[in-house]
């Protein structure tokens, strides 16, 4: 990639959420407020390698074991003028979340890549609305230049982080096409999780009675990523699916989200039209909030 921009300042998000933690020893009322400054950078190829893997293995949950994580870790690395990572103790320390894209159609040939676009197809070939999607991702017959956004953070991190990350990207990805290179894209694949709420099967093997009127959730989605759910309505088509391994028993019950429900998650994905994006990017932003950017 042309060198079009130094790296990027570190931003700091004005009045980050203070981070919440319990102190055994105080009362249940009181708690300790923890202050967290969170800085952008670029992808770093020195030192983000590992903790992006961690983050792509993260992402693709149970499924991260069908893709070589590594050479997807290295293509974010390898253009590091487009993308963000968000971090808390400085550019040597790992990420603890990232937002990038890549050109599907420019790296066909990479072994991840084709990977990918098969999964993809074959998660999204039971909804209808993504029935143009295995010819978008044809590598021989596709005109289209699909970018596959890629973004990833840790549970318990700030949605307000989202704005920036989606803004930086538009203002690099101008600034590549305005050098020549290949980000003027016509659709946009985001691949993202979700989850629902199943019944737990301790409580199913528990004796005890069942409370009323509490249901398992069943048909109804929950997001780990809040934006995902106003990307949807700029969308050309979204959907969950099913992982194609199957979690251990009990694996629900260990990722349990509320007392006597678990949680199961699940792959989604949400197709954009090229020139939808930066008008989706503008509704998380009024949503959702988060530090302007700089």
């Amino acid at each position: 990639m042309v060198k079009s921009k130094k790296r990027k300042d570190p931003e700091e998000l004005a009045d980050a959420p203070a981070i919440k933690q319990d102190d055994d020893s105080s009362s249940d009322e009181e708690m300790e407020m923890l202050d967290v400054d969170f800085e952008w950078f670029d992808p770093n190829p020195e030192v983000d390698f590992h903790g992006l893997k961690t983050l792509l293995r993260q992402l693709l949950d149970i499924d991260n074991q069908l893709f070589n994580l590594s050479e997807l870790a290295d293509m974010i690395v390898a253009q590091p003028l487009l993308g963000s990572t968000v971090k808390v103790d400085g550019i040597e320390s790992d990420p603890y979340a990232f937002l990038t894209v890549l050109n599907m159609q420019e790296h066909k040939d990479k072994q991840v890549i084709k990977d990918l676009a098969k999964y993809f197809v074959e998660k999204a070939a039971l909804e209808p609305s993504f029935s143009q999607l295995p010819s978008l991702l044809s590598p021989e017959n596709s005109s289209a230049q699909v970018g596959l956004i890629l973004t990833e953070r840790f549970i318990n991190m700030p949605s307000e982080i989202v704005p920036p990350m989606y803004n930086m990207l538009l203002e690099e990805m101008q600034w590549a096409i305005d050098a020549k290179e290949p980000y003027n894209f016509t659709h946009y694949l985001i691949l993202s999780k979700t989850y629902a709420e199943v019944e737990s099967k301790l409580d199913m093997e528990d004796s005890r009675p069942k409370k009323k009127n509490k249901g398992d959730g069943a048909g109804e989605t929950f997001f780990f990523h809040p934006e995902d759910e106003l990307l949807h309505k700029h969308a050309l088509a979204h959907a969950n699916f099913e992982y194609t391994r199957q979690a251990d028993e009990g694996a629900s019950d260990a990722k349990r989200a509320f007392q006597e429900l678990g949680i199961k998650p699940q792959g989604h994905l949400i197709l954009i039209e090229g020139q939808k994006l930066a008008e989706a990017v503008k509704a998380v932003q009024t949503a959702i909030g988060g530090a302007a950017q700089q």
